[in-house]
């Protein structure tokens, strides 16, 4: 199951821009990393805090309105 979890998480944040993926796979911890806060994130992209929740809340909306979402919340029960 985590496998196929794992793959549907991916190809959900392909649906995203590249910054979007990015910046949620960061603030998650997606990746086998650590989750950053969205002030490190910022500072890795050269971007203020708030612009950095900006695209978050954006990416996070497009998943909710993407089909895959459907499939992951299958996951959740």
């Amino acid at each position: 199951m985590h496998e196929s979890l794992t793959l549907e998480i991916t190809r959900a944040l392909e649906t995203l821009s590249q910054k979007e993926a990015d910046v949620i796979s960061l603030y998650f911890g997606i990746g086998n990393q650590q989750p950053m806060s969205l002030e490190e994130i910022g500072e890795t992209f050269d971007l203020t805090r708030e612009r950095v929740r900006q695209i978050k809340e954006k990416g996070i909306k497009r998943l909710r309105q993407n089909s895959r979402s459907k499939i992951l919340k299958s996951y959740l029960g």
